[in-house]
């Protein structure tokens, strides 16, 4: 039997903050409040001065995908540590099927993959193509616990799905009672630019962005939002990088469309297109989609995260090495898309959110984890303290400075897309499903150790 307290730190949730005790055993949280007595032999944490928050959720990973002809860099268990580094106790990936795979097929792919994970994680299943099979198929998926299915609207000819394919899928998640999500790219439109881009010699990786302006992403986003409309059913737009998008997801909240969500990455809240003038190919470290945009957009990304408009942050943590990048040195389309960032989403969020003062320290906490787990249907299991959530919860010094740098994360990739950033506030002891698995820089990470969690439905928010 596993004992852990945490005693005397301040507790903040998304709605709650309290100074206090927390005890834990056996892997769920089992009371909250003043000098609370405990079994003796239980392992004592002293969060003095520190902040207690839930455990963190990543919704939007990738670990160990296959892509581009290559595969991303961070597996199940490499993935998952990184994350418990950076205080995310949860992940939820993506089970991507190739073209005409059935999606059974593909989830027992995934699960296979994912039995090395550290800590617990749960999938959206991509829609790559559509027939009855899939159809039928989609049933199945959310009978396992799994009902947020992935679509996108980009990488024509292979991933993506055309508008009949969306609005049939729509149909059937509607029938089942989940939730779209969407990579809002006109694939269409970014093929053809790249072509064009192609011919004229201008085969660099800063044409990469180039190729994929605001516009597409903004156009895009209105479609699947205007399709969801029309079928009535929630979408979630997964990686919003640009106010063109924002545009698309304030209209529709603002005219009355319930459940549109939007989701940005600290990567895009950081970050602008100027990372692609960095010389001697270096530039290919930043190459994902939606790529980084010009000046003005990150701005009005924290606009909408401060209006409530942008209600979740996650990575899309997808990471390549320089070497796999390489594959696109003379042609910038054949550079794998993704970068690393699960380590680093809470401290730069923290410090940028928080430290700045555009978010509340109870915003930052629905930011993290608590809203994504409303929506993905993870909560009150997951994202919140309360008597019998699992006990994911993080330890967080507020006066700790971290400087970020690839010689020093667990991510395993050869570039920091934040080398030499600097943040202050940083995990000092994270606890997952009941176990302290990270203690002032040592990882105490089991393989195998996270859980697949099931999702009944989703919740409105």
């Amino acid at each position: 039997m596993s004992r852990i307290v945490i005693r005397n730190g301040e507790i903040i949730t998304s709605m709650d903050r309290l100074r206090g005790d927390v005890y834990c055993e056996d892997g769920v949280i089992r009371a909250i409040g003043a000098k609370l007595e405990v079994p003796a032999g239980t392992e004592v944490i002293d969060a003095s001065g520190q902040l207690v928050f839930p455990g963190g959720l990543d919704p939007h990973v990738h670990m160990e995908l296959p892509f581009m002809g290559t595969v991303s860099a961070d597996d199940f268990e490499s993935g998952t540590a990184a994350g418990i580094c950076g205080g995310v106790t949860c992940i939820i990936d993506f089970c991507i099927p190739a073209a005409k795979q059935s999606l059974l097929e593909a989830l027992k792919l995934w699960d296979e993959k994912s039995k090395k994970a550290v800590a617990d994680y749960s999938y959206h299943m991509a829609i790559t193509w559509f027939s009855e099979q899939v159809e039928k198929e989609m049933g199945t998926v959310k009978e396992r616990g799994i009902p947020s299915f992935k679509h996108f609207m980009a990488y024509k000819g292979a991933l993506m799905l055309d508008d009949d394919g969306l609005y049939r899928s729509f149909c059937r998640i509607k029938e089942l009672g989940g939730i779209a999500t969407i990579h809002a790219e006109n694939g269409d439109v970014v093929w053809n630019l790249q072509q064009k881009l192609i011919r004229a010699g201008k085969n660099g990786p800063e044409y990469h962005a180039v190729s994929r302006p605001p516009e597409v992403e903004g156009e895009a986003t209105n479609r699947a939002i205007r399709i969801a409309e029309v079928v009535g059913m929630p979408v979630y737009i997964v990686h919003m990088s640009c106010k063109a998008a924002l545009d698309a997801v304030i209209a529709a909240r603002l005219r009355g469309q319930r459940g549109v969500y939007a989701e940005s990455l600290i990567n895009h809240l950081l970050l602008d297109d100027s990372v692609y003038q960095k010389p001697n190919f270096e530039a290919a470290a930043y190459v994902m989609s939606p790529p980084f945009r010009p000046k003005g957009n990150p701005d009005a990304l924290w606009d909408g995260v401060k209006a409530g408009m942008i209600q979740t942050t996650g990575t899309d943590h997808c990471p390549f090495n320089m070497s796999q990048k390489a594959m696109g040195k003379d042609n910038f389309t054949l550079i794998p898309n993704g970068c690393a960032a699960i380590e680093d989403r809470m401290s730069l969020l923290w410090h940028h959110g928080v430290g700045m003062g555009r978010i509340s320290e109870q915003q930052f906490v629905s930011l993290f984890t608590t809203n994504a787990c409303r929506i993905f249907g993870l909560y009150p299991r997951k994202g919140t303290i309360a008597i019998g959530s699992d006990a994911d919860i993080v330890v967080f010094d507020p006066t700790k400075t971290r400087v970020f740098s690839a010689k020093t994360h667990h991510q395993k990739v050869d570039r920091s897309i934040f080398e030499g950033f600097e943040a202050k506030g940083a995990p000092s002891h994270v606890i997952a499903n009941g176990k302290l698995v990270y203690k002032d820089g040592d990882l105490r990470a089991t393989r195998g150790a996270g859980r697949f969690i099931p999702r009944a439905g989703i919740q409105l928010i």
